[in-house]
Formats: structure tokens, C-alpha cells, sequence
């Protein structure tokens, strides 16, 4: 252990001290600096993937380092929503969608105070109701989806264009079209 602390952080180059120590693969890591190199999620040693110096969630190593082509997930029986801007591929550029009634259409909305402001009601969001989706900040009561007003969670949820979506309502509205997309005579209607 070097003098003055403790080792260096595999992430942000700093001291780690004991108390905030995660180790893999020889290295130390700040417990805050634990996260996926593509989507930011938060890693243990169960959901940990590593690749030389890097470390990833199993499904964005899966996605970036793992097997391509039909049978590895990319077939009929998958539908992805992801545009792969993650891993460097340019996603196609679509018209802007915006329900909320925020009259600031910046996706980073703040007051002056610099405190958060939720883009469904457009009110100053307190940490003890903030729920973090889609790259916003929002209330608990305004974190549904824009379509059908279902309450969301962050594994239920899709967003696009700033707007919050539950996962049906996205696929329906900016899924694939067409015959064995759900949308012909075999598929259940949802009337609303």
C-alpha cells in the first residue's frame, strides 16, 4: 500500500482507503467508481465484466464483446430498442417528441438555486422525492408513463427524447412496424 492512503482507484486515479475499497482483478476501486464503463449502473462481483482495464455489466459486455449475428440475440425472437450509441454507433435522427408541459425544453431544466426541476410539472424536485430516469431528475408522482400514466421503475422504463415511457407504450409508439411485430391479426389490442 503506497504512503499516504491507500491504492489507486482503477477509475479516477485517486487514494482508496480501506472503509471505500471494492477489488477486482488485482486492482482497488472507489466503491462510487464501481460502474459500468457504457451504461453507469452500479456493479458487484456478481454482475461484473471485465475486459483488460475496463469493466462493464454482463449485458453491456455482452453487447459490445460478445458473439454477433443471428441465434446470438439479434434474431426474431429479441427486440432490442437499444440504437447502440453506447458503443459508438450513431442512432437515426428522428423528429422531437415532447408531451410535458415544462416550457423549458432543456433536458438539464434547472432554477437559478441550481436545484433539480422536474420536466413533467416544471416544480423544483427536493431530494427526499427525486427519482433519477431518462438523464432527469422527477418527482415520485410525476415519474409515469407519458402515454398510459403507469407508474414506472427504472427497470420498467424507456425514454426518448426527454419523455418517460413504459416499456409497451414505447414499443408501440417507436417499436418496430409490420407483420410479426405485434401489430397484425394475431396480436392482442390494447384499447385505452
Amino acid at each position: 500500500m503506497p504512503l499516504g492512503g491507500g491504492n489507486k482507484c482503477g477509475c479516477c486515479q485517486k487514494n482508496v482507503y480501506f472503509a471505500e475499497e471494492v477489488q477486482c482483478e488485482g486492482k482497488s476501486w472507489h466503491k462510487s467508481c464501481f460502474l459500468c464503463m457504457v451504461c453507469k449502473k452500479n456493479l458487484d462481483s456478481t454482475t461484473v465484466a471485465v475486459h483488460v482495464d475496463e469493466i462493464y455489466c454482463k449485458s453491456c459486455y455482452s453487447k459490445k464483446y460478445g458473439p454477433k449475428g443471428y441465434g446470438y440475440g439479434g434474431g426474431a425472437g429479441t427486440l432490442s430498442m437499444d440504437t447502440g450509441e453506447g458503443l459508438g454507433i450513431k442512432p437515426e435522427v428522428q423528429a422531437p417528441h415532447r408531451p410535458t408541459s415544462n416550457p423549458n425544453a432543456s433536458k438539464f431544466a434547472q432554477k437559478p438555486g441550481g436545484s433539480d426541476v422536474c420536466p413533467r410539472c416544471g416544480k423544483t424536485v427536493y431530494a427526499a422525492e427525486k427519482v433519477i430516469g431518462g438523464g432527469n431528475s422527477w418527482h415520485k408522482s410525476c415519474f409515469r408513463c407519458a402515454k398510459c400514466g403507469k407508474g414506472l421503475e427504472s427497470t420498467t422504463l424507456a425514454d426518448r427524447d426527454g419523455e418517460i415511457y413504459c416499456k409497451g407504450c414505447y414499443a408501440k409508439s417507436f417499436g418496430p412496424k409490420g407483420f410479426g411485430f405485434g401489430q397484425g391479426a394475431g396480436a392482442l389490442a390494447h384499447s385505452q
